[in-house]
């Protein structure tokens, strides 16, 4: 046996265990459906570096871990998206075949580089009806998951998809969905971030053409219930005339008013 031999079991979980303690590091970002499409939240300090894309018509990506990897699949998924589209027809561009080669892709770094990729990823879809939305989760090994209804990435993943699981249900309005979506990012903390620290995004069936919209500023604050409509506040009184007006009041010589101090 040659000097510094490792197995190959050894050195997948090797490989395995980095990658897992690389993505925790990193916050959770949450995905589910709502009654006209699918949310994306995260929370996202940066103002420059998104954890939420758009790849093409009706499908989405969302992403959690090392930033320079995670952009790297974008790029390839923005690229295979439009030469097939421009090729045959933008209809046969889908999340499931994306997220088969985002999986190839994975999988050959895992086992052929001597680091992985630090990256959990989501792929989704829209349809014409909530039956044909697609939501493939991929992790850093290459594996796929077919999910339904939401899924949670990253950090504290478990812990973050069960709380949402306590929250979430079939036909969520936006503004429910997006509060579901918070609160199980935000808790057990309670505190949640000011709204230019997260990061939001929808697949709305019933836009035309791009299905994809970011949701920020007011808009966002509003559908979080942040913002209520002032009330009109009551206008001052009238300053009152006083008794001795008119030419004929009496006024003070230049430089006998009384600033009230004393010698």
């Amino acid at each position: 046996m040659p000097f510094g031999y490792v197995p190959a079991e050894q050195q997948m979980r090797d490989k395995a265990d980095y990658a897992r303690k690389g993505i925790a590091r990193g916050r959770s970002s949450v995905v589910l459906q709502y009654e006209h499409g699918i949310l994306f939240v995260a929370h996202n300090a940066s103002r420059a570096l998104h954890k939420i894309s758009e790849i093409y018509d009706r499908i989405g990506f969302a992403a959690v871990g090392r930033y320079n990897e995670f952009e790297a699949l974008r790029l390839g998924g923005i690229r295979y998206a439009d030469v097939n589209g421009y090729t045959y027809d933008r209809g046969d561009v889908t999340a499931r075949g994306l997220a088969n080669l985002y999986a190839q892709s994975l999988g050959m770094i895992f086992t052929e580089s001597i680091k992985p990729y630090e990256v959990e990823i989501v792929v989704a879809e829209v349809g014409r009806s909530a039956e044909e939305d697609e939501i493939y989760k991929l992790t850093f090994d290459g594996s796929v998951t077919d999910e339904h209804g939401m899924v949670a990435i990253g950090g504290q993943a478990e812990a973050v998809a069960g709380r949402l699981k306590e929250r979430y249900h079939d036909g969520m309005t936006l503004p429910e969905a997006l509060q579901a979506g918070v609160a199980a990012l935000t808790e057990p903390d309670g505190e949640r971030p000011p709204t230019s620290q997260m990061e939001v995004a929808v697949l709305d069936r019933n836009r035309p053409h791009r299905k994809f919209l970011r949701l920020t500023g007011a808009r966002l604050e509003r559908l979080l219930g942040d913002t209520a409509p002032k009330a009109a506040e009551p206008e001052p009184p009238a300053a009152e005339e006083p008794k001795n007006s008119g030419p004929d009041a009496p006024t003070a010589p230049d430089g006998d008013i009384d600033t009230g101090s004393g010698d």
